[in-house]
Order: structure tokens, then sequence, then C-alpha cells
């Protein structure tokens, strides 16, 4: 079996500390807006939607100068340290504008890395271990989503309160910044770097826009996280329990995001992620029908282990599809069509809920991303076809 080199290995160790750090307090965030700040499921969504999309021009803005010659280690560093310098003051916040604030600083940290970082992590492998290198990552990253919650929950029975937890977070995100400033070298090509083709939409590869264009309307119409935690808790789950519920998830979801690289590396990629998005739009339409607590946590679970199979299959296709002098530039889109639809995404999705009932808009949100699923899955069958003799 061949062994994927330290760099890749290293980017897991990074995002495990990082992770570590966010997930110490995602899980307690609707809690702390909800009973400690007084806010609803509508700013919930202002918040989370406003804190994705104001990250989405930055990273089209980082992965674009990482190809101009840039370095796309200093633009990582730059946003790790930003997001574990700022996260962690959420502990200071004394109404959900501060934390709105707060979060965006955060966004914008994770703006700056995000697509420099993963044009350097395909650029680590060839096509034949993408998948793999991509599932490694995500595998590493969601471990410390494990280890995050973990460690607040221990806090929590020792009798430290939310904010407490939340400076805390401080520690595992600083070894992040330090082992990808220290551990990671960045191969740079000797002399000046040539200016990238021009920004253009109808310069990449029509496969690339294909999937490009799937994952954003997928986006507009998924559940995030914090819905499912608000639902879990409205459902009767205890606030104590959260993190534990958490930690299981984001197990699930490291268990799942290796196998997804591996089964892309040797099934092909859109397959993969057309299987992981019709279970999606299985468990919400499962999840619409009003189970009970512990039958939403397993539902949760099911639709976080969908989610983690593609995530390796979508970086490697695009790692794949993407020309060498735009790397960047392709992650940076990608990852900037996502961030722009969370928005008007969490609005609708929270409207919805204190409009219509959370049961109709998770039947829509199902219904449309059962819709997605088959778009690729013909698209898989075709793409099979076309590459038949």
């Amino acid at each position: 079996m061949t062994r994927l080199p330290r760099a890749v290995v290293l980017f897991g160790l990074v995002s495990l500390c990082n992770d570590a750090a966010s997930d110490m307090i995602l899980p307690l965030l609707p809690a702390f807006l909800t009973i400690a700040l007084g806010a609803g499921p509508a700013a919930l969504g202002l918040i989370e939607g406003l804190a994705e999309a104001a990250s989405s021009l930055l990273k089209l803005w980082a992965g674009r100068m990482g190809d101009r010659g840039l370095s796309r280690k200093g633009l990582a560093v730059g946003g790790y340290a930003t997001s574990n310098l700022t996260r962690p003051l959420l502990a200071l916040a004394g109404s959900w504008t501060g934390v709105l604030l707060l979060r965006l600083a955060d966004r914008v940290g994770k703006g700056l890395r995000t697509a420099p970082r993963d044009a350097m992590l395909a650029a680590q492998v060839g096509p034949a271990l993408r998948g793999r290198a991509f599932g490694l990552h995500r595998a590493m990253d969601h471990s410390g989503a494990v280890l995050g919650p973990l460690a607040a929950s221990a806090l929590l029975a020792a009798g430290l309160g939310m904010p407490e937890v939340f400076l805390c977070s401080a520690v595992p995100g600083l070894a992040a910044v330090a082992v990808l400033a220290l551990g990671v070298r960045e191969a740079r090509p000797p002399g000046p770097v040539p200016p990238p083709p021009p920004l253009r939409w109808g310069l990449l590869p029509p496969e690339l826009r294909r999937l490009v264009t799937a994952v954003s309307l997928l986006t507009l119409v998924a559940v995030p996280d914090a819905f499912l935690l608000l639902w879990l808790t409205q459902a009767g789950f205890a606030v104590v329990a959260l993190p534990l519920l958490w930690t299981a998830v984001q197990a699930v979801r490291a268990a799942v995001a290796w196998p997804g690289g591996w089964a892309a590396d040797r099934a092909g990629r859109l397959p993969v992620v057309a299987a992981g998005w019709l279970a999606r739009a299985a468990a919400l339409g499962v999840l619409a029908l009003g189970p009970g607590p512990w039958g939403g946590a397993l539902l949760l679970a099911v639709y976080a282990g969908a989610t983690a199979a593609t995530e390796g299959a979508e970086r490697a296709f695009i790692g794949d599809a993407a020309p060498a002098p735009l790397a960047g530039t392709a992650f940076g889109l990608y990852h900037m069509n996502v961030g722009l639809l969370s928005l008007p995404g969490a609005l609708w999705l929270g409207w919805a809920w204190q409009v219509l009932g959370v049961r109709t808009a998770l039947a829509v949100s199902a219904a449309l991303t059962l819709l997605l699923g088959l778009y690729l899955l013909r698209a898989a069958t075709r793409a099979r076809a076309a590459a038949s003799p």
C-alpha cells in the first residue's frame, strides 16, 4: 500500500488541533445564544449564514493570490492564527451581536486559509492517491471535532461555565498554528511565478463547473449542524449532553471520511458523491416525520456520516479537474460558492422553521437534496458510459 507523504499527515494534524478548538465551542453555541443571550432560531440562522458568507470572497481571493505567487503557507498560517486568537473571545460576548462579530472574525480566518491549504494538499499527491489524501485530512479534522466536545464535557463536569470553556479552546487552537508554521514546508518553484489565466467561469473544465454548481445548490438547501442541534435541544436533549452527542456524531464522520476517500479512488468521484447526497436526503426525510430525541440523534449521525463520506471525493474531483495554474482559484471558487449560499440557505431555513414549522422545513430540504443527488447520479452514469469502449 502506497504511503501518503508526511506533509499530508501534518496537514491532518493541524486540522485535528484546530477542530478540537472549534468544537469545544460549536456544540454549546446554540444553547449559549438561546439560553444565556436570549436569541432565537432566526438570529442563529443570521449569525451562521453571515459568518460563512463573510469568508466566501476571501476564499476565492486567497486561492487566487496563491496562484499568483503569494505564499500559500503564509495565507494558511495567517488564517489559522486569526481564527484561534479571536474565537476564545466569545467568552466575553454579552449579546448575540457580539457573537456575530466574533463569528465573522473566525470565518475571516477560515476564508484566508481554506483554498491555499487545499491547493497545497492536492499538490502533495497524484490522482491515484488524492481521494485518500483528502479523506485522511477530513478524518483527522473530524477526529479533532471528537476531542473538542470531550474536552468541553470534562470542563463542564469540573464546574466551569460555557464562557470558561470558550477561553480554554485557545490551547489546541494555538497548537494548530504552531504545527503548520513550524512543521510544513511550502514547495515553491524557483524564479517568478507566471500569472494564472484570467478568472473566467468558462475557462474551467465543464465537469468542474457542473460539480461546483451542484455543490452550491446543495448548500442552498442543506440543513446546518447548528439547526439540527437546536432541534434536538427542543426535542428534549439536556444541554450538558450536547457535547457528548456531538462527539459521537464527529466520531461517525471521522470513521467514514477515510473510507469515502478510498472509495473515490477506486469507484470514481461522482458515484461516491451521489450516493452520499441520496443518503442525506433519506435521513432528512425520516427526520421530517418527527422521531423522538433518540431517533433524531441517530438520524443526525446518519446525516453527518453521509456528509463526511463525500468530502474527500468532492475535493479530489476538484484537484483532478482544475488546471495546475488555477488550482487555488478552483478550490477558492468551490468554497466561495458554498459560503455565499450559506446565508440565504440558513435564512430561508430559519424562516421556514418559525413560520411553517420544522417538519415542513426538513421535508423541503430532503426533497431538493434528493433531486440533486439524482442529478449527480445521472451525470456519473453518463460519464461512465462515455468512458466505455
